[in-house]
């Protein structure tokens, strides 16, 4: 069985727009334009990187789980203005989910969760390895275990 995996960042053409709202037109959308002040602590979805201190970021409500399926979702991601699609290698691992207790939410074919595993990134190959021996497996998304925001997708190559 195939275990090679390819993580999948968000597209920042699909947030650039929101950039240029003001305040109230981000706030009727639900949205808040943030100034990082903290590091790590604010995870892009896009770069697959933590937002530097000073750095302008977007918190948003993300339907990061679009199915015909129960586990259909959406929930708050981090987005950093003017940054680049994060672009992985096979099997490699973003720096930014090793220091972070993750929650993996591993589904099928028909977008059914078949397993859920808490770790820590930093074991985080091994792991999606593993999973991945397991034929049914169609893909994994990845969370923050503690506030249960979505991080990125993990897809078989």
């Amino acid at each position: 069985m195939n275990t090679n995996f390819i993580i999948q960042p968000l597209h920042y053409s699909s947030f650039q727009h929101l950039f240029k709202l003001d305040t109230a037109a981000l706030s009727q959308r639900g949205m808040v334009k943030m100034i990082v002040d903290e590091f790590p602590g604010y995870p892009c979805r896009v770069s697959l990187e933590d937002a530097k201190i000073g750095e302008e970021v977007l918190l948003i409500p993300y339907n990061h789980h679009d199915v015909d399926s129960p586990y259909k979702a959406t929930g708050p991601i981090f987005v950093r203005k003017n940054v680049q699609n994060a672009i992985l290698k096979i099997n490699e691992i973003p720096k930014m989910l090793d220091h972070r207790l993750l929650s993996l939410r591993i589904y099928d074919h028909k977008a059914m969760m078949i397993d859920a595993r808490t770790m820590e990134g930093k074991n985080l190959e091994k792991i999606l390895k593993e999973i991945l021996q397991n034929k049914s497996v169609s893909y994994i998304q990845i969370h923050n275990a503690g506030p249960g925001c979505y991080n990125c997708q993990v897809n078989r190559v």
